[in-house]
């Protein structure tokens, strides 16, 4: 019984070198199907669109860049400078915005779009734009330097709309730092406005005391009979011209107590009498009149022109018919070992 176990087992089993005769037997079946393999790899990276990409690297602006946004603001003038990292996080917050992604879709990306094209609900097309338009980190080492792709089956429009794209943020985050800079200095001019017309009204108060003191002073030199101030020589001159401003100001006598107040009564303007009031005209008027051009500033850098891409990314067909070979020549090999599995079952149960 042991003997015919042990002669059973060969026949039940099928040895390597009848396999690769097998697999010889059916080259014809495994070209067949790597030729079928490679024709429709071939159809595939051939008869598909090719994809073209186009690509801005943006990098921070310079000092010189943002001169004009700083002008003006200084630490005196309690409004602290900004800084590049400042202006760069503002373009680069307006460049990964979705509302520009959003808006960008809608003027330029659904009108690209044929009719049939446009088949199927709006968020579809919407990630399928996503994921063609790219905004991440161009390099690790380079933690400030982004880059801006855009896929299309156009090469020319590929690169029109990474310049678009980019020229919108651009355009975004100008205005909003122009608008904040203009907004502060406009807050800063109101501020000084507020304190002139403080220091006027306390100017005018000031006048009114003023008179009122010297009427005063008027009525005393009147009531002693003093016209003109007293001849006085010595220690007593210095100290009694130093208090003729206070309670000895009739000292100064009647005629120059009068002239003085007709002066005050019928000075018309005030401002050149008080004291700081010039220069907080001077602060106002520069405030008021500052405003920075979008030409003269730039919140960030192209590194690099943005060129017309000539070399398609996708289909890569050397690539995709080296992998279709590749693919049947298995599948070939597979169906040929499997049809000499099935023979040499075939065989052993006709024994």
């Amino acid at each position: 019984m042991r003997n015919n176990r042990a002669e059973a087992r060969p026949n039940d089993e099928i040895d390597l070198i009848e396999v690769i005769q097998g697999l010889w037997l059916q080259k014809w079946l495994i070209l067949a199907v790597v030729m079928l393999f490679a024709l429709v790899g071939g159809a595939y990276a051939f008869l598909s669109k090719p994809v073209y990409e186009a690509t801005a690297f943006v990098i921070p602006p310079t000092q010189k860049d943002i001169a004009d946004f700083n002008y003006g603001r200084t630490r005196e003038s309690e409004l602290e400078p900004y800084s590049v990292k400042y202006v760069y996080d503002v373009f680069l917050r307006n460049l990964r915005a979705e509302s520009l992604r959003r808006n960008f879709f809608e003027e330029y990306y659904l009108p690209s779009l044929n009719e049939s094209e446009r088949v199927g609900p709006q968020d579809g097309l919407y990630d399928r734009f996503s994921k063609d338009l790219t905004v991440a980190l161009a390099d690790k080492s380079s933690p400030d330097r982004f880059s801006l792709t855009m896929q299309s089956n156009d090469p020319a429009k590929a690169a029109e709309w990474v310049k678009a794209f980019v020229d919108k943020a651009r355009v975004l985050a100008e205005g909003e730092m122009i608008e904040s800079v203009n907004r502060e200095a406009e807050v800063r001019a109101r501020n000084l406005a507020q304190q002139i017309t403080t220091l006027r009204e306390s100017g005018e108060r000031v006048r009114e005391d003023l008179i009122t003191q010297l009427r005063e002073a008027l009525r005393i030199a009147e009531a002693i009979g003093l016209e003109k101030p007293p001849i006085i020589s010595g220690n007593l001159s210095g100290e009694v011209s130093a208090n003729m401003n206070g309670e000895l100001t009739y000292i100064r006598g009647s005629k120059a107590l009068q002239a003085e107040i007709k002066n005050l009564e019928e000075r018309k303007l005030e401002d050149p009498f008080i004291k700081n009031l010039r220069a907080l005209q001077i602060k106002q008027a520069f405030y008021r009149d500052l405003s920075v051009k979008p030409g003269d500033v730039a919140v960030f850098r192209l590194d690099g022109p943005i060129e017309m891409p000539d070399q398609p990314i996708k289909p890569k067909k050397a690539l995709i018919l080296a992998v279709a070979i590749l693919l049947g020549g298995v599948i070939g090999i597979f169906v040929a070992l499997f049809r000499t599995l099935c023979r040499h079952s075939r065989e052993l149960r006709s024994v």
